[in-house]
């Protein structure tokens, strides 16, 4: 009898991570793999699924406008254990940090369904911050029978955590694999930039920027292109009105800003290949842009991926106006700081981490 897998889908990022786990789950004759959407973001999802081909046999279209967390909870709690009552599945997978993974992980727990978390692991050690994903990942941790961790570090994280040693596995993170297998292409990005001058990539979404620190943030942006008429900056804007706002009245209508709509995955990847610099508060971009020799600049003051960090080619600078700008300017005058940051080091896999998942998944028993 076939194994029937459920992966489970919600945002972008994690239609990226989950894409080459479908693909390699595909190609075994063991598995009967179904997808399901949530589409807790709906367009930036449909585009990735797009990208790798990728249908949902099941599709929750979860997405409001505007909608809260206690919302947004309990309407995929109710949503997806439904759609488990319906699938059955023998086992479930799904990603990373999101309320979607959160509440694939309770609703696997009130159905008994094993709940096999990728990218395992990942701690700052504050509850609140990132906000609510620290929380997510843990809660999801806690009731996950299979581990399947990015890295040693988050290994660590799992053991501290009394999780059992045999449930977690060191896998390398599949964005690794999505990213090479896009970035083997030049790509025509579909933006018109100036190329003549040095481009510097941002984006910035996170919750727990809303407000003030994000505001702070833009403000040291257009002071960094004001003063270095030798650098472009694009800015793909999350459709989210609390950085959609800000965003637009802080650095729009410069002619050296470029303010655009979120692109497609693989354009985005050509814009990393193409960029000097990326300025991110995205975690994703902390894995994806050092395996592309990137400086990757960190709006935010702590981070779960320390790898990076650790390796010196990711620097994490807060939304300080002052901190931006001296570390951008860094890497824009100070060639030697700059060489010591894009080394195209990747802690974080060698492209293989789903066809390790899979062969887990395989010859485990559960």
């Amino acid at each position: 009898m076939k194994k029937r897998i459920l992966c489970v889908i919600g945002t972008r990022p994690e239609a990226i991570k989950m894409a080459p786990v479908v693909l390699a789950l595909r190609k075994c004759p063991w598995a009967e793999v179904r997808v399901l959407a949530t589409a807790q973001h709906r367009q930036m999802l449909d585009q990735v699924l797009s990208l790798f081909d990728i249908v949902p046999d099941y599709d929750l279209d979860i997405m409001q406008q505007d909608q809260g967390l206690t919302e947004l909870t309990s309407r995929l709690l109710l949503a997806l254990d439904d759609a488990f009552g319906k699938a059955s599945p023998h086992v479930v997978l799904a990603q990373g940090d999101t309320t979607t993974v959160m509440t694939v992980a309770l609703a696997c727990f009130y159905r008994k369904i094993p709940f096999a978390h990728v990218e395992a692991g990942l701690r700052t050690g504050d509850l609140v911050n990132p906000f609510p994903e620290e929380m997510n990942r843990v809660v999801a941790s806690r009731l996950a029978v299979l581990h399947f961790a990015p890295t040693r570090s988050a290994r660590e994280n799992l053991l501290r955590e009394n999780i059992p040693a045999g449930d977690i596995h060191v896998t390398g993170n599949t964005v690794i694999d999505a990213l090479l297998l896009t970035a083997e292409k030049d790509r025509d990005p579909g933006v018109d930039m100036d190329t003549s001058r040095r481009l510097v990539v941002m984006t910035s979404h996170r919750r727990e920027n809303f407000g003030e620190p994000m505001k702070e943030a833009f403000s040291a942006i257009r002071t960094l292109v004001e003063r270095n008429d030798d650098i472009w900056l694009l800015y793909p804007v999350h459709p989210n009105p609390n950085v959609t706002k800000p965003a637009h009245e802080i650095l729009g209508e410069h002619p050296r800003i470029q303010l655009v709509e979120p692109l497609d995955y693989a354009p985005f990847v050509q814009v990393m290949k193409m960029a000097h610099m990326i300025i991110s508060d995205s975690g994703g971009i902390q894995e994806e842009a050092p395996a592309l020799g990137k400086p990757v600049l960190v709006l935010r003051d702590e981070t779960e991926r320390p790898e990076a960090v650790e390796a010196g080619v990711v620097k994490l600078v807060g939304t300080r106006k002052e901190s931006i700008l001296r570390e951008a300017e860094r890497l824009l005058h100070d060639e030697k700081a700059y060489k010591k940051m894009a080394r195209g080091v990747s802690p974080y896999g060698d492209g293989k981490a789903a066809e390790r998942i899979v062969s887990i998944l395989g010859s485990c028993p559960r």
